[in-house]
């Protein structure tokens, strides 16, 4: 008895484990992925990330594309992932390692985010997306000067850009609001 019950306790795993569910929007909603929250996924230097299953079959722009609507829903884990798988399929992405840092800046993994931010450097170099994310991560570590500094830079390569204008005004307006 106890064989048997072993049996269809591991056939109902195995079937569950492949079952997949709709979201609202049609599209699948896999069962592996980090749940909203559960940033354990994001091991030392990024080894050991949760990646959705699928996305071995994914080019590198599809789970940038997909990793971006993850971002936009606030589920920061997710994105980190799947720009993480990015980052595995095409190396030298540096959109990929950008989206990266910042779902690492959004889970409060500065160490990582640095990493990200140091090869997105390389492969971008100074754009004004760079230092915009850049200085939103220091604004988001509490440290205004650094941030400033990486605005200023964005606005100077960019200063009809709206975003990098909205977060000098963020900037500000935290500055004005200190609470000790």
């Amino acid at each position: 008895m106890t064989k048997r019950l072993a049996v269809a306790t591991s056939l109902l795993l195995i079937f569950l484990a492949g079952c997949q569910t709709n979201d609202s929007t049609g599209g699948v909603m896999r069962t592996n992925e980090p749940a909203k929250g559960d940033y354990t996924a994001f091991g030392d230097a990024f080894d050991g990330l949760k990646t959705v299953s699928d996305v071995d079959y994914y080019a590198s722009d599809q789970a940038i594309t997909e990793a971006k609507t993850q971002f936009r829903s606030e589920n920061y884990g997710n994105a980190g992932a799947l720009f993480y798988k990015a980052t595995r399929l095409a190396p030298n992405d540096g959109v990929a390692w950008l989206g990266l840092a910042a779902s690492c800046d959004r889970i409060r993994r500065f160490d990582l985010a640095d990493m990200a931010y140091g090869r997105a450097y390389r492969l971008l170099g100074a754009t004004p997306e760079y230092y915009n994310n850049l200085g939103y991560s220091y604004l988001l570590r509490g440290k205004l000067q650094d941030a400033r500094s990486n605005f200023l830079k964005a606005y100077e390569l960019a200063p009809n850009d709206p975003t990098v204008a909205n977060n000098l005004k963020l900037l500000s307006s935290s500055v004005q609001n200190i609470e000790r």
